[in-house]
């Protein structure tokens, strides 16, 4: 998968999410399975699903960790491919 900073991430229709006390339930309505998120996965979720682009999601968050640049960008470059191959995010590139 490539993923490049201008790449944008939606939420299909076909997904619902719940949060509850800061943490996220995803149900794929299309599959029936569900992934839970903890605190920070919500929260890159949110920003992601928010966001124009994968890197205007990177600058809101690093704003927010005290993490390596390296680092924060591996982890959403992850975060979100994983989400895509749940079904659970789409990617549209600009």
């Amino acid at each position: 998968m490539t993923l490049s900073d201008t790449t944008k991430v939606t939420v299909p229709d076909h997904i619902l999410s719940k949060n509850v006390r800061g943490e996220s339930v995803l149900l794929n309505l299309n599959n029936e399975r569900y992934v839970g998120l903890d605190k920070v996965g919500t929260h890159m979720w949110t920003v992601l699903s928010g966001s124009e682009s994968i890197q205007k999601a990177y600058e809101t968050l690093k704003d927010r960790y005290d993490v390596a640049a390296d680092v924060l960008r591996r982890d959403l470059k992850d975060f979100v491919e994983k989400m895509v191959g749940h079904g659970l995010l789409e990617i549209h590139e600009r």
